[in-house]
Formats: structure tokens, C-alpha cells, sequence
């Protein structure tokens, strides 16, 4: 999963947003070095990846997008499912997502010197351009995959996957409705996070 929907699942606990967050930039056991909250985060964030990774309707998502993007049609996917996570915000929280993301920020801010390197480098620009609310709009979505693709060794093949997304939009958006309830229970389940319903679904 992308960035929004690792802040969600991580309840209200900023040590746990934070270590849920940072989970791609600390390897092995290096998990260990962090205080007890962080290092609960770093092993959700695992077991959400994991989660996802080998479920079907993830896989059956990813399709219209190995073509070009192969090994990084995942990255694609869990980008989208943050947009949908937005669309459909109001049935998972009943805090407004304007909310959440400021609590995420601040906890960021707040936390500085404990994150790692790479992310105390890329924070700042997170903040300003407001990264999160991005994935609200298509423009959005367009912006932080050409962005990635500049950055990162995602492919630049911007247009292409757009254009893909467009056919299949209401598709992957049924897919995400499918899929994202049985991660909120799983994560619920496992790990006693406590998440902020809203209009629940009969999950």
C-alpha cells in the first residue's frame, strides 16, 4: 500500500504513524534501534505489504499495467488505492482527511531527528507541496507519477499509465472497495489498532 492508506491504518498513535511511514527506509533489524512504538509501526507497515503482495484482487489490479511498468505495476497500484482511499474517505474514518494529515505532518515535524536520512530530505518538499492531498485528483495522481518517475527508477511512461488508469478507473475503484475492507480487518485484528470508522460498510 501507498502512503495515505500505511497512515490510516496506523489509528492515532504518532509513534506508530511515524514507523508505518518509514518502513521502506529501515531494513532488516535495524527496526530494533527504534523506540518500542516506532519499531510496532515498522512491522505493521511489513505485514501490510505483505498483505498485499500475494492478495488476488492486487494482482488482478496490477494487470493493466505490467505491460510497460512490469516489476513496478505494484507501485502503480497502491498510488491509485490512495486515490480511491480519498473518494471513499468518509466510510473508513470519521476524521476529515484535512485532519489526519495535518496530525501526520505535525507527528513528522515534531519527530525529526529520529527519522532516517532519506526521508529527513524528502519531508520538507512532502510538506509544502502537500503530497498527501495530492491523490485526490487525477492531476494529482498524473503529477506524483511523473515526479516519481523523475526521481526514482519508476518508468517514465507517465501518459501511458494514465491513459491505462482511464479505461480501467471504475474497475480498480471496484477492486479497491473489495480489497481494502479485508486489510482494515486484518489490520484491526492482528495488531489491535483501533481505526476511526465512518459510514462502515458490512466489511
Amino acid at each position: 500500500m501507498n502512503v495515505l492508506a500505511h497512515i490510516y491504518l496506523s489509528g492515532d498513535s504518532d509513534d506508530i504513524i511515524i514507523g508505518n511511514y518509514i518502513g521502506d527506509y529501515v531494513k532488516g533489524r535495524d527496526y530494533l534501534k527504534y523506540p518500542e512504538g516506532i519499531r510496532k509501526g515498522i512491522i505493521i507497515h511489513r505485514h501490510i505489504d505483505a498483505f498485499t503482495d500475494r492478495h488476488p484482487v492486487v494482482h488482478r489490479s496490477k494487470l493493466p499495467f505490467t505491460g510497460r511498468y512490469r516489476k513496478y505495476a505494484g507501485v502503480i497500484t497502491d498510488i491509485l488505492y490512495d486515490h480511491y482511499l480519498t473518494k471513499e474517505w468518509d466510510l473508513f474514518s470519521r476524521r476529515p482527511l484535512e485532519s489526519v494529515t495535518y496530525n501526520f505532518y505535525r507527528a513528522m515535524v515534531n519527530n525529526f531527528e529520529i527519522l532516517p536520512e532519506t526521508v529527513r530530505e524528502k519531508m520538507p518538499f512532502f510538506i509544502i507541496d502537500n503530497w498527501l492531498e495530492t491523490y485526490q485528483t487525477t492531476r494529482g495522481i498524473r503529477r506524483v507519477l511523473k515526479t516519481l518517475s523523475t526521481m526514482t527508477s519508476l518508468p517514465r511512461e507517465t501518459r501511458w499509465a494514465m491513459r491505462m488508469w482511464k479505461k480501467n478507473y471504475y474497475a480498480i475503484g471496484e477492486d479497491f472497495m473489495e480489497f481494502f475492507p479485508q486489510l482494515v480487518n486484518y489490520v484491526e485484528s492482528e495488531f489491535g489498532i483501533v481505526l476511526s470508522p465512518g459510514m462502515r460498510l458490512p466489511f
